[in-house]
């Protein structure tokens, strides 16, 4: 395999479609990735000294209950990149993690994402569906490359598309899935 892991996600902001799947696959499958001894579906490259290394995994183990592969990127100096990739059934993504502690930080910490990656994944416990729903949609409208917005909230997984964000039913809908 070729060139830096570091060089290697700089090109992904390059690609589009199936040349995008291709590369992160591509990325997926380098040698420099191993399994954690007690965690056979999450992998890294290191980084385990790293400040945020106990939140990526901690979101790590939350997807892999949810049936993910999960690969934790490096963080380069100076180069900002996503956080993962996640398999599931042969589907690679690429997410951006935003652990939300605080009760007005969605819409602050989706918009650091964008710059990283085109999915987001939130990972957090509490907070105000009406808020939620606003900051989403706010996010989809702001910027027309994002695609998807995961949320970890406790054993839950809810995925919003921008289709989804973006129609009429979305606060009804959402709220049934958000407060269950």
């Amino acid at each position: 395999m070729k060139g830096d892991i570091a060089v290697e996600l700089l090109l992904l902001k390059s690609l589009e479609g199936a040349a995008f799947g291709s590369k992160l696959k591509e990325i997926a499958a380098r040698k420099e990735f191993h399994a954690l001894p007690d965690e056979p579906f999450i992998y890294t490259v290191g980084g385990m000294q790293d400040a945020d290394y106990p939140s990526l995994l901690m979101a790590a183990r939350k997807a892999v209950e949810h049936g993910y592969r999960v690969f934790i990127l490096p963080n380069p100096h100076g180069i900002k990149t996503p956080d993962f990739i996640l398999e599931r059934r042969g589907v690679y993504k690429l997410f951006d993690l935003k652990n939300i502690s605080g009760k007005n930080i969605v819409h602050t910490r989706l918009k650091e994402s964008i710059a990283q990656a085109n999915r987001a994944l939130l990972n957090m416990p509490q907070y105000s569906t009406r808020k939620l729903v606003h900051d989403i949609r706010k996010y989809f409208v702001k910027y027309p490359d994002a695609i998807e917005v995961v949320i970890f909230k406790g054993k839950a997984e809810i995925s919003v598309t921008r289709r989804f964000a973006l129609s009429f039913r979305f606060y009804f809908d959402f709220k049934k899935m958000f407060e269950r």
